[in-house]
């Protein structure tokens, strides 16, 4: 079997490249990568984050698996009356990428020990910091420095995880334990969270039908709420695209929350959150027989929540902070909610053709993806594709790279970059073209794509 795999880390690729010659899918390529991206990638993702996916094995429907964790059941709401806080311990809530990374492997071939391997190896041994990584390791300095767990981890020579080894072991071993007996328990009450033994047994990964539109003969599904795959679906194929998507990110400002909390209010005025950029993994897999996934894991901010557990070497995330204090916003938090998420990748069908797509790039995921996905069926360079310059809508904030020509832009805060920019996104993707397998991976991370036999 042949596999074609993008990911922003080539130690990911070797993963992925290893579950392909033992015999795996593009589901296990996809899990060897994301499982290798928890260790040499802690700035961006963990064990400790959120995963949601787009998964379509071959001759079934697409289906969107999420695994995002819910605020604690002991949430003490009044006592954030100051405000949300974009770190620390009340903004961890349930990580799902455990039982995320299980709800992938019901398609898989092999055992998620094996899969888990490589990492686990990557872990002991210890492996060279990115340039992506040093970079964020500089910039987030002063919140390293404040954590013994991160400092101790992120400031040596290497990245050497001993006992975020032991952990991937665990899991490879049992998963479930990773919430029927949770071993993060411990270090989040010492942290302070309010998450509990009962909150992780309380978890599940959702497998549940997408939702879809089609653009230029490409039907392009999506998750649904409390992910922003609808914002996607509403400016891809657009012909005014920047336009559309000022109206479309008004519009999910407005609108996105947990269904589980029911309708609003009557009279509720919705207010926009934060404007976090968000750090995340896509990883995009697609094999001959047609089985595609299009993976995305996250800590949220770099290094999430600034807390590394030291008895699991677990990076927390800080998915808790993009709650609203709002009684009248439907991303208000509450008891056993989940907060709105940026993830949103995308696979694309035809019927002979697939297209797994995701990227980095925090709440402007849907127009950096839908200024690739137009051209994703038929452009013969991938690499190219993904590399080409991008503009970022954030708010009012428009940035721009060179090379890119825009109009409308009244009533925006236009900054242009000197070359590609990091939040320009980490776009990942590949591609079944009839029976040609391809790939490309963005060099705004450090990543590679390829096609492994």
């Amino acid at each position: 079997m042949s596999v074609a795999v993008a990911a922003p880390h080539p130690a990911a690729i070797d993963a992925a490249h290893t579950a392909v010659a033992a015999g795996g899918n593009a589901f296990d390529a996809a899990l060897a990568a994301a499982a290798a991206l928890a260790v040499v990638y802690p700035h961006q993702c963990s064990v400790g984050g959120d995963l949601v996916a787009m998964v379509r094995p071959k001759g079934r429907p697409v289906q969107a698996i999420l695994s995002i964790g819910a605020a604690a059941a002991a949430v003490d709401v009044n006592a954030l009356k100051a405000g949300m806080p974009l770190y620390g311990p009340q903004t961890v809530t349930v990580p799902g990428v455990v039982a995320g990374w299980a709800a992938v492997h019901s398609n898989a071939r092999l055992p998620l020990a094996a899969l888990l391997a490589p990492a686990v190896r990557m872990a002991e041994d210890g492996v060279p910091f990115s340039p992506g990584l040093r970079a964020a390791i500089e910039a987030a300095k002063d919140r390293i420095l404040a954590d013994r767990g991160l400092a101790e981890i992120m400031l040596k020579p290497a990245l050497v995880q001993p006992a975020l080894a032991a952990t991937l072991t665990r899991i490879g071993s049992d998963w479930r334990s990773f919430y029927s007996d949770p071993p993060l328990a411990k270090g989040l009450r010492d942290f302070g969270s309010p998450l509990s033994t009962a909150d992780f047994a309380a978890h599940v990964a959702e497998v549940v039908t997408p939702l879809q539109a089609t653009a230029g003969g490409v039907t392009w599904h999506a998750a649904p709420p409390p992910v922003q795959g609808e914002t996607f679906l509403a400016v891809v194929g657009s012909s005014s695209l920047l336009a559309d998507s000022r109206r479309a990110q008004a519009d999910r400002d407005a609108r996105l929350g947990d269904p589980r909390r029911g309708p609003l209010p009557p009279g509720a005025v919705p207010v926009p959150g934060p404007e976090p950029k968000g750090d995340t993994v896509a990883v995009t897999a697609v094999d001959d027989d047609g089985n595609a996934v299009a993976l995305i894991q996250s800590v949220f901010e770099s290094f999430g929540a600034g807390l590394l557990d030291p008895g699991t070497g677990i990076v927390l995330h800080n998915r808790g902070s993009a709650f609203s204090l709002d009684p009248g916003h439907p991303a208000c938090i509450g008891p056993g909610l989940r907060p709105p998420h940026t993830l949103c990748p995308t696979i694309g069908t035809t019927t002979d053709d697939v297209i797994a797509l995701g990227c980095q790039g925090g709440r402007a995921q849907p127009w950096i993806l839908a200024q690739v996905a137009p051209e994703a069926l038929t452009a013969s360079d991938l690499s190219a594709l993904v590399n080409r310059p991008r503009w970022i809508l954030r708010g009012d904030d428009l940035i721009v790279e060179p090379g890119v020509t825009l109009s409308d832009t009244d009533g925006l805060t236009v900054s242009t970059t000197e070359g590609p920019h990091n939040d320009a996104g980490h776009v990942q993707i590949a591609r079944l073209r009839g029976t040609l397998l391809d790939a490309g991976s963005d060099r705004r991370a450090d990543g590679l794509a390829a096609v492994l036999s």
